[in-house]
């Protein structure tokens, strides 16, 4: 099905399609009253897979790794492949910092030189973070997927909207990572391994003020994200004993950013991965492996007691994903559009779901069209 109709047109035929997939999805038993589907952009496919809600490739941006969303819920941030990113030893090519609407369209290249890993906006919309070996090629590339290989120059550099006026905030040889900025403005957290270990880290939102927020031995801790109360940070950690089982398990936590009350939020003994937490502070979307190579996207629920739900249904990687600060779309990468005879976690794509039946809102707005 392609949506190609006028605005009105659209927002009709897709409130249609929404309401017929109420009734197989799982997740929209928790439903949003007074909400209007997501209008999706024009021209794209919309799929209906079972057990999903309605959701749409990203056209135009290509394989992509994790993609977070801007203030306006339209805007995204990603580490896209470009030929001008140095290579892997295999001799393929890397991935550069770009954002873009979830339209695909609107498509700014923010480094053009070194391999990017993890980005994030600033709440103001204006300023942008981004990790980057730019600094370090005479360094060896290392592996942003193994933990006893990450790239040991990779710094953490803020700019504005058009990749101009780039400020260093990190200045060593260590990997540092992972980073996001509080919905305040006023922090960064963010990953750093040293000797061999990794440890949260945060800092003021000019790169002053560091410190360290946690001192495990075994436990290897990343992926920070602060929840909408600016104080809580969620997380995930794996054991370095455990690290060569697959899938490796992992646990989700949550900490306050001066390092005190940490909390496990998943207690189950899975690779629970990838978690990022929904405007309404009451939730949070992270990815567990069903095998070693499916990959699905639940929604967790900070009280502790109810049991999560599983979002994405698809074999293959479904993995890191983030939502649009209204709560309405939830921006994900998969494999399910590389085609036949492409590896595991090969040929990414970014996703977007139309979420807005599971009322993830900030509090202030539920149920406010």
């Amino acid at each position: 099905m392609r949506i190609v109709r006028n605005s009105e047109s659209r927002r009709a035929g897709f409130l249609a399609l929404t309401t017929l997939l109420i009734g197989v999805t799982t997740p929209t038993s928790v439903t949003a009253k007074g909400l209007a589907p997501v209008v999706p952009p024009s021209g794209v496919t919309i799929t209906t897979k079972e057990g999903e809600m309605p959701s749409w490739v990203i056209p135009n941006i290509g394989e992509a790794a994790e993609s977070y969303y801007g203030p306006d819920s339209e805007h995204l941030i990603a580490q896209v492949k470009s030929p001008l990113a140095v290579k892997s030893p295999r001799g393929l090519a890397g991935f550069l910092t770009k954002t873009f609407t979830d339209a695909g369209t609107d498509v700014v290249l923010i480094n053009d030189k070194g391999w990017d890993a993890c980005s994030y906006f600033f709440p103001d919309g204006k300023k942008l973070i981004w990790t980057s070996i730019r600094d370090h090629l005479d360094m060896p590339l290392g592996n942003w997927s193994d933990w006893r290989n990450y790239p040991q120059g990779s710094e953490l550099y803020t700019s504005d909207r058009e990749g101009k006026n780039v400020t260093r905030l990190t200045n060593n040889t260590q990997y540092e990572a992972e980073v996001t900025v509080s919905p305040d403005g006023k922090w960064i957290v963010f990953g750093r391994m040293t000797d061999g270990n990794m440890d949260l880290w945060i800092m003021k939102a000019d790169g002053t003020g560091e410190r360290q927020l946690t001192f495990t031995d075994d436990d290897q801790e990343g992926a920070p994200y602060f929840l909408p109360d600016n104080e809580t940070i969620i997380f995930r950690a794996w054991k370095a004993s455990e690290y060569d089982l697959k899938p490796t398990p992992m646990t989700i936590y949550t900490i306050k950013k001066d390092g005190t009350d940490r909390k496990t939020r998943t207690f189950t003994h899975d690779m629970n991965w990838a978690p990022y937490p929904t405007p309404d502070g009451e939730h949070f979307l992270f990815v567990r492996a069903e095998t070693q190579r499916n990959w699905e996207v639940y929604l967790g629920y900070l009280d502790g007691k109810t049991p999560p739900k599983r979002i994405t249904f698809d074999e293959g990687f479904d993995g890191f994903p983030a939502i649009s600060p209204d709560g309405r779309k939830m921006v994900w990468t998969s494999s399910r559009s590389a085609g036949p005879g492409v590896g595991f976690m090969q040929g990414l794509q970014l996703h977007v779901m139309d979420v807005t039946s599971l009322d993830l809102g900030p509090k202030q707005s539920r149920g406010k069209k």
